[in-house]
């Protein structure tokens, strides 16, 4: 196996991958099973010639979509570096290997963000284009690498979260007024900005999947559709109700199903396996203060957005995380989030 000394990242490279995970976002809450993974091809020069991601489950991969566009514009000769924010697969699934296309293509340097999380394959993809000659290259090994290694973390958490603890990943937002509660002013359903609305949307579309409870939706009768952003097209989720599907109107019920997988957990200790056998990656939980505590006593969340609005009408985010990275970091809103580190005993 060829063995490359550590290299800091060319301005090109980060470039080139600030422009991979830009391009990836665009299809995050669209990809599962399958995770979000974004591709920039660069010439000699360092100038980029296509960038390419993942689009869903059955479609080419970034790395061959990437390639792919640089045969449709002529420049494919002239590929030499190739920029990924994930370890491309060295495995036949619904397409060929990406390493395959990799080989057979002009390349001659990989840039790699996040290894594959897959313990059964991790490495694997990295391993075989290095024995094949690659210069290969990881942002992790990267003296200057930290920020957009963060970044390819935060894109990739995920579906990491699905292959190592065989769940999706689970993130609470909570709306507070004023005055510490979750009760919206009489004739109201939300008591958040315009601003914080949107955001709320802009996760709804980000992600695979609901959880709410019997409780929220006997009393907002809430859609759960995204509205505020234009979703993927075409796009079901997974809903989960925590309660009882008779404590559930069967009205809201079949309006629910025609756009969403509709399945009722009775107990919240057997959540995180009710959500492990479906292809979502990423959930929203959406709910009242009982399930939410209930969550929160069992640890059952990831991150925690909470957004509270002051006695001015000014939304605060904050943002409890248990890891060291989060998918909401993705957003334009991450900069305006304070940000605290869950600690849990031993």
């Amino acid at each position: 196996m060829q063995q490359n000394p550590l290299q800091f990242v060319p301005e090109q490279v980060a470039r080139a991958f600030r422009a991979a995970v830009t391009e990836a976002c665009r299809f995050v809450g669209q990809t599962a099973p399958n995770p979000a993974v974004g591709c920039v091809l660069l010439d000699a020069e360092g100038e980029v010639l296509t960038i390419a991601a993942h689009h869903k489950a059955g479609t080419l991969h970034a790395e061959r979509l990437a390639l792919d566009q640089a045969k449709e514009a002529g420049v494919f000769d002239r590929v030499r570096t190739a920029v990924v924010t994930l370890e491309p697969c060295n495995h036949t699934g619904r397409t060929r290997p990406c390493t395959e296309a990799l080989l057979e293509s002009p390349v001659k340097t990989v840039w790699i963000g996040c290894a594959d999380p897959n313990p059964t394959v991790a490495g694997g993809g990295a391993a075989c284009l290095a024995d094949a000659g690659i210069a290969v290259h990881w942002l992790a090994e990267s003296p200057n690498g930290k920020d957009l290694f963060a970044l390819c973390k935060a894109l990739l958490a995920p579906f990491a979260c699905k292959m190592t603890q065989g769940r999706p990943w689970i993130t609470v937002k909570q709306a507070l007024n004023s005055a510490g509660t979750m009760v919206p002013p009489a004739g109201q359903t939300t008591f958040t900005s315009p601003a914080s609305l949107t955001f709320a949307h802009v996760l709804r579309r980000a992600t695979d999947g609901i959880v709410t409870s019997t409780g929220t939706v006997t009393a907002d009768n809430p859609s759960f559709t995204v509205r505020h952003v234009a979703d993927h097209a075409d796009r079901r989720r997974v809903l989960v109700v925590c309660g009882q599907q008779a404590n559930t109107p069967e009205a809201w019920l079949a309006a629910r199903q025609q756009q969403f997988d509709v399945l009722f957990c009775r107990n919240c200790s057997d959540l995180p396996a009710l959500l492990g056998k479906t292809d979502a990656l990423w959930v929203l939980v959406e709910a009242g203060p009982t399930l939410l505590a209930a969550l929160k006593e069992m640890n059952l969340w990831d991150d925690w957005l909470t957004i509270r609005q002051n006695a001015a009408g000014v939304d605060h985010y904050t943002v409890s995380t248990r890891h060291d990275v989060t998918p909401l970091a993705l957003f334009p809103e991450w900069a305006r989030c304070t940000q605290e580190q869950a600690c849990f005993p031993e």
